[in-house]
């Protein structure tokens, strides 16, 4: 609207403002119903039309407050700002910014308006909502919630009535307001595409405040991608479809020994053999996930580590076409080492769970506690059941190695072709059933820590020339293959054998018993440490019953006895064997006697006749017991029964009459 005909419009509103302030009354054909309404609401909050200074201002350090907390807002809209007012310069508009609270955070134009046309709540501080100053452009925006422009008159307060203004509120992207942009000027110079210019102005400005949203967040969502790829534990790869890396984190450049200078921009076969690149890129280009496979990467060394690799292909949504590839990876000895603590390849046993007060198993905790400090290949001697992995499992955990696995393998129990693959494992295609990508062997997964090699008498000769040299060298090539894998095991070998023995006959090479015999250990028998027979059979009997829900009342001193004189070819094996059946076989609160023990433990303790299932008995007692039977089987032949009881007639004769028994000879 030109300005000539707005200065005659606005008599018009002057007339419907006059009405309005002295009578109360609107003369709907001179008025908006928008600037209607807003009067309206004017009224109502108590704002005085004459009033001709209206201050609700915020003191400096509010300001300065409110100022920092809109700080992004500002920054946004300041070059839209002095866009908008280079339009209008030299018109004597001045261009503001308010928050959604209407107090104004941006002022820019010309300040000697002020002077001309009095106080008008315009500068930073200042608020200027309806509530505050009546209808006015930008209070009126905010309260109506879109663009506006206000004509002279229209103002509820009469000193704005020389004064046009407009005003657009703007919105973030959730479409809540955050503030309103306005230009306001004398009537005579206002335009009618004044507030078409401030809408543009506005929309322009929240596009920008949604593409900073949207860069900030991708912004955020690099930063976070590059901190995850710097932190992680594993090596990361990108890049693109032909393999051009694109990216290598942290992780990746140390364990390749490599820098970013090094590598980016290089194809990623500079670090893989091409037989692995080639596989690996015909799965990939048809979309496929090679997952948790074992590849060699090289360091810028020439070395080849052997690492566990998924590689992810990024797929293009609309085509599914590869547009890049993701890789992950870990050294295998760290996989190796997690997968043992998982399924349990660790030692539970330490000296304080080898049982016995005996001076021969005292003197073989002595000697391993000993060997435990040093890395020295221990040799473990001594019949099955008497403890052999018990002692190795302490061992180790009583060794610098003890945080790391324990890795057991019995030569005898596994077939004599499988022995070597199990111990150096193989590549891929290495013979006939061989997993694809290999498999790692139990030397890789003992790697930093101690492998147990049971039965070792019976590992075939073939594989005794493979375990010397990996003795000596310290390092492995799986079948097959010929990469050279390096590892750190300490040897527990164990064996009830006698290896000098099977040396003689060609069933063991003599290179190897010297190397394992640096520590020999000898396991004594259950039979040469009956002393401990008690020790065990308490153990035993409180391990079961607790474990089948039973309660043994007592024990007799004869069910001891019994365990004492019995041979025990089994040993402690042996021994647990025989508990765990007798309390599995006796009634809750029973008291465990001789009658107790298996049949073929009695027959082999006592002679024939002699009965110790009533209970405790003195040697005396026993002793009487025996020559009654004796003779009674002897038919009273005295000579023959003194010679049966291996001792002399004159002896015999004496017994008797110190037990009483002279009726038993007649």
């Amino acid at each position: 609207m030109p300005g000539k005909e707005l200065l005659s419009q606005n008599e018009g509103f002057k007339k419907a403002w006059k009405l309005f302030v002295s009578e109360g009354t609107i003369e709907k054909e001179l008025i908006r119903d928008v600037i209607a309404y807003s009067w309206l609401r004017s009224k109502l909050h108590g704002v005085d039309p004459l009033d001709e200074k209206i201050d609700v201002i915020l003191s400096d350090e509010e300001f300065k407050e409110r100022y920092k907390r809109f700080m992004p807002f500002i920054k946004t809209a300041m070059p839209f700002m002095h866009s908008l007012r280079k339009i209008v310069e030299n018109t004597g508009f001045i261009v503001r910014l308010t928050d959604k609270d209407g107090y104004v955070l941006e002022c820019i134009g010309d300040s000697s308006l002020t002077a001309e046309y009095g106080n008008l709540n315009i500068y930073n501080g200042c608020n200027v909502r309806e509530d505050v100053i009546g209808t006015n452009a930008i209070g009126t925006a905010l309260e109506i919630g879109q663009p506006i422009q206000v004509l002279g008159a229209e103002h509820y307060c009469k000193q704005y009535h020389n004064w046009t203004s407009s005003a657009c509120p703007i919105r973030d992207e959730k479409e809540q307001i955050v503030g309103v942009l306005s230009t306001t000027g004398p009537n005579e110079k206002v335009h009618p595409h004044t507030l078409g210019m401030v809408v543009a102005a506005a929309q322009a400005i929240e596009k920008k405040m949604k593409l900073e949203k949207i860069n900030k967040k991708l912004d955020m969502a690099n930063k976070h991608f590059y901190a995850i790829m710097e932190s992680i534990s594993e090596g990361l790869i990108c890049t693109d479809n032909k393999g051009v890396i694109m990216d290598i984190n942290f992780f990746a450049r140390r364990f390749l020994g490599l820098k970013e200078e090094d590598i980016l921009g290089k194809n990623i076969h500079a670090i893989l053999d091409k037989k692995n690149y080639d596989r690996i890129m015909r799965r990939i280009n048809k979309g496929k996930k090679y997952e948790e496979e074992e590849i060699y990467f090289k360091t810028k060394k020439g070395k080849s580590i052997s690492c566990i690799v998924t590689v992810t292909p990024i797929l293009e949504r609309s085509t599914n076409e590869v547009e890049g590839v993701v890789f992950t990876f870990k050294e295998s000895k760290k996989v190796h080492s997690l997968v043992n603590k998982i399924v349990g390849a660790e030692a539970r046993f330490t000296f304080r769970d080898i049982l016995g007060n005996s001076k021969d198993i005292k003197e073989a905790i002595r000697i391993a506690a000993l060997a435990a400090n040093t890395d020295t290949t221990i040799l473990l001697l001594g019949e099955s059941g008497t403890g052999k992995e018990l002692f190795a499992q302490a061992i180790h955990n009583e060794s610098p190695r003890r945080k790391n696995p324990f890795v057991f393998l019995n030569c005898g129990a596994i077939p004599r072709e499988l022995v070597g693959s199990e111990l150096f494992g193989y590549v891929e295609g290495a013979f006939t059933g061989a997993k694809r990508g290999g498999h790692p062997g139990k030397f890789e997964l003992a790697d930093g820590g101690t492998i147990f090699l049971d039965e070792i008498g019976d590992m075939p000769l073939d594989t005794q020339v493979n375990l010397l040299r990996v003795l000596e060298t310290k390092e492995i090539v799986r079948i097959g293959g010929h990469n050279v894998v390096p590892v750190d095991v300490r040897v527990i070998a164990a064996t009830h054998k006698d290896l000098k023995k099977e040396v003689e006959l060609g069933n063991f090479r003599e290179d190897l018993f010297y190397r394992l015999n640096v520590m020999p250990i000898k396991t004594p028998s259950l039979r040469d440490r009956k002393e401990d027979i008690k020790v065990f059979v308490d153990y035993f009997i409180e391990k079961f019953s607790k474990s089948m829900g039973k309660s043994i009342k007592g024990i007799q001193e004869s069910f001891y006895r019994g365990m004492i004189n019995y041979n025990w070819p089994g040993n402690v094996r042996e021994l647990q064997n025989v508990v765990q059946l007798v309390v599995n076989m006796v009634e809750d609160e029973e008291i465990l006697t001789y009658k107790h023990l298996p049949s073929y433990m009695k027959s082999s303790n006592m002679p024939k006749g002699i009965d110790l299932t009533e209970g405790l008995m003195t040697l005396e007692e026993i002793e009487k017991m025996a020559i009654i039977k004796t003779v009674q089987e002897v038919g009273g032949n005295l000579a023959l029964a003194a010679k049966i009881l291996g001792i002399g007639r004159s002896t015999l004769y004496r017994k008797i009459e110190k037990y009483g028994l002279r009726y038993v000879s007649k």
